[in-house]
């Protein structure tokens, strides 16, 4: 059982005793005229409430609200838990199609001014402009908030006074601002008062949400983990995040392990042009490692350059088979050192649309790694392992792709009806290279096909397949550490019964490993990629693994201590392989896991949703009963961009 709300418990005090402001003291559409608000909300057209049917639910809803009404110390009581106040956005129903053409009378005019203004995380909001803090808890909170700097928002803007606005920049940059973490929303909008025939000025309104972040998560009575971080440090963007456990438990079913620890940090800071530093650094058991990495993504379909620098070093013990059962493993030490560049760029198609662009881009990227092994695996006879693992090499790799992306919006997916970005588009890319090694050279393949589609009324579908691997340029021409993976997702619409909604999701993952080397292993059955809530009482060892996931949301609109309530039910199912070298995951019985709990949202805070759930598992788990209850903030699904990165050689993990 993790008591993660504990810590999440003094940031929800900031919100107890909000009501709804009376006094206007901040209005963002003060600078921008009554036109310009108009144009911006066509694109969230109100739906018909005669349309929304109500049901016996909202019945009970309507008692809980009367009973709260009372002056009882049960009615206060129930007062002070729930907030039955309808939200202003949640009325608004809201248009997919995210690059709108509002603004296109502006395109090529020259930026004049770009006017920024940064709310704090507590009591504001950009579609209620009433909403001011006015309670003693909003201001305390805010005054221990450091608001993001203009200078961070300025980073992220596609635009630059002096410059001509290009076609879409405000619409992309007001994606980009809503998908820093340290930003909870943002309006990016023309002041069109100010506007002439060839220049612009432009408004850019953001709120913050409250980036400082910890856990504290209790596994045993001497086991747990501590995290500490904060994505906006200093209000410069800078992300920052701690993590530390401590009683690491049994190696094996009587052995201690030998390290009670473990460590993970990193560092990452933003620069102009959307490039990114980060240092990373973990030591745990049978493994340390660390690196630096200065980065530049395909961040947006108007970047035309991208790429990266790397160096990492691991330190780790690996055991090179699956020893019989009762037996402990054998770890043999591996050292090794691996630095990588890789520099891409896009390449727009010509478009046949008068006056709009293709959205297509064509990238070409290249790719070079070297990895120096200083200590690898010295076995006793028997133990699988031939002359060309683990051997000292550099991989060229080059890659050709097709991409097309498209951005839509919508609600009630993560959060509790902020504004949602959905990617959608098609992406396919082949990558081929070659490794240099002292041993046997190996030639590298690799082919890849993703699409997804969205719409309001069907939901959404995305899949996508991958398959690669490595050839050995000698007299056999064997393939080697190759990986299979296949991905879906899926959500239906959002359906509504008064103020309640619900949506079913769908996810779906397979890694399944090609003659895989001696030692490698995927991370078995873990709550982020497996089995949520899975605890199983030894680690599961798996060469290929295939997932599936389902869940039923409901979004209710009762609010407990500040925090949005969900009802979730779900069921998951995972097949995994033991065997050496990889292969079919089906050749033995799934692991499965059902429950039902509550999910807990805070759209204000770094540590914005965790959940509290009761699962059932059949097989594989010490609970009593195979019944276990914990936390998690593990999210429902998640989303897959399709813009082209480094070319690589498939993640087996």
């Amino acid at each position: 059982m993790s008591f993660r709300f504990c810590i999440l418990l003094v940031l929800v005090l900031l919100r107890l005793g909000v009501r709804p402001a009376q006094a206007q003291a901040f209005d963002p559409r003060s600078a921008v005229p009554p036109d310009s608000l108009r144009a911006s909300r066509e694109i969230l057209p109100h739906r018909a409430d005669s349309l929304r049917q109500r049901f016996d639910e909202e019945r009970m809803l309507n008692r809980l609200k009367a009973y709260s009404r009372r002056k009882t110390l049960a009615g206060r009581a129930v007062s002070a838990l729930f907030n039955f106040t309808k939200r202003q956005e949640e009325r608004a129903g809201l248009d997919a199609v995210l690059l709108d053409r509002q603004f296109d009378a502006h395109n090529f005019k020259i930026v004049r001014r770009v006017n920024i203004r940064t709310l704090d995380a507590f009591g504001y909001s950009l579609t209620d402009s009433t909403k001011v803090p006015r309670s003693f808890l909003d201001k305390s909170g805010n005054a221990f908030h450091i608001k993001t700097a203009r200078s961070r928002v300025r980073q992220v803007l596609l635009f630059r006074p002096g410059q001509p606005l290009e076609p879409q920049a405000l619409s992309e940059s007001e994606r980009l601002l809503r998908q820093t973490p340290e930003l909870l929303d943002a309006r990016v909008l023309v002041n069109e008062t100010t506007t002439t025939r060839d220049s612009v000025d432009i408004e850019v309104l953001t709120t913050d949400v409250f980036s400082t972040s910890g856990g504290f998560e209790l596994g045993s009575a001497t086991a747990g983990r501590i995290t500490l971080g904060d994505q906006n440090f200093l209000g410069l963007g800078h992300q920052l995040k701690n993590s530390y456990r401590y009683g690491r438990g049994l190696k094996s079913g009587t052995d201690q392990e030998p390290q009670q620890w473990a460590y993970e940090g990193s560092y990452t800071a933003p620069f102009r042009h959307f490039i990114f530093a980060q240092a990373r650094y973990r030591n745990e058991y049978n493994y340390r490692g660390g690196g630096l990495t200065l980065r530049r993504d395909f961040y947006s379909p108007s970047v035309r350059y991208a790429g990266s620098i790397s160096v990492n070093t691991f330190n780790q013990n690996v055991a090179l088979q699956i020893p019989a059962p009762g037996e402990p493993y054998v770890y043999y030490p591996l050292r090794y050192s691996v630095q990588d560049a890789w520099v891409g760029r896009a390449l727009r198609l010509r478009s046949y649309d008068l006056g709009y662009e293709n959205p297509g881009r064509i990238i070409v990227s290249g790719r070079v790694f070297n990895t120096n092994y200083r200590a690898v695996p010295q076995p006793e006879p028997g133990v699988p392992i031939s002359a060309t693992d683990f051997q000292n090499g550099t991989t060229v790799l080059g890659t050709v792709g097709y991409s097309v992306r498209r951005y839509y919006k919508d609600r009630y997916l993560f959060g509790f009806g902020r504004t949602e970005d959905v990617p959608t588009g098609t992406l396919l890319s082949f990558t081929a290279g070659y490794e240099f090694n002292r041993a046997v050279p190996r030639r590298y393949m690799d082919v890849r096909l993703a699409a997804a589609g969205f719409s309001t009324r069907s939901g959404y579908l995305y899949g996508a397949v991958g398959v690669g691997g490595y050839q050995l340029m000698n007299s056999s021409r064997r393939w080697e550490q190759g990986i299979l993976s296949t991905e879906l997702t899926s959500f239906t619409k959002l359906y509504n019964r008064g103020n309640w909604q619900y949506r079913h999701f769908l996810g779906s993952k397979a890694t399944v490993g090609l003659n895989r080397r001696p030692g490698e292993f995927l991370q078995g059955i873990t709550n982020e990629r497996g089995l949520r809530g899975f605890s199983p009482g030894q680690p599961i060892q798996a060469t290929s693994r295939f997932v599936v996931n389902y869940e039923t949301t409901l979004f209710t609109p009762l609010s407990l201590l500040g925090f949005r309530l969900a009802g979730v039910a779900f069921a998951d199912a995972a097949w995994v392989s033991e065997r050496p070298r990889g292969g079919t995951p089906f050749s033995g019985s799934p692991y499965t896991g059902f429950g039902l709990g509550l999910r807990f949202r805070n759209e204000f805070t770094a540590l914005r949703t965790f959940q509290i759930l009761v699962g059932y598992y059949p097989r594989g788990i010490t609970a009593a009963n195979g019944i276990r209850l914990f936390e998690t903030n593990r999210e429902t699904v998640t989303f897959t961009d399709f813009g082209l990165g480094q070319p690589g050689t498939g993640l087996y993990q």
